[in-house]
């Protein structure tokens, strides 16, 4: 019998594709939940092969973020430009729907 996959190895395989990725985290800000955020960004990171085989950059913004989401339950849009930079995805906005 064949081995099903998890739910977390299914979302890291989709998350390898950076529309996939770029989907989610916009699903994630729309909830507003900042530890929510810092758990999604760390799937992506680990979809891309993990922080240490990523740019350094992306392990220090990552770094700052779960910092700031660990003393203050909150990030700064300086530092989530800069990681979702650095991970090859950026912020838009769009026009909320009524």
């Amino acid at each position: 019998m064949p081995r099903s996959t998890s739910y977390h190895e299914k979302l890291i395989w989709d998350l390898k594709d950076p529309l996939e990725a770029a989907a989610y985290i916009e699903v994630v800000l729309e909830e507003g939940e900042p530890k929510m955020l810092g758990k999604a960004l760390k799937n992506v990171i680990e979809a891309q092969g993990g922080v240490d085989k990523l740019y350094p950059e992306v392990k220090q913004f990552y770094d700052k973020l779960d910092q700031m989401l660990s003393e203050k339950g909150e990030i700064e849009f300086s530092c989530l430009s800069a990681l979702l930079d650095a991970l090859g995805l950026q912020l838009a906005v769009t026009v909320k729907s009524r």
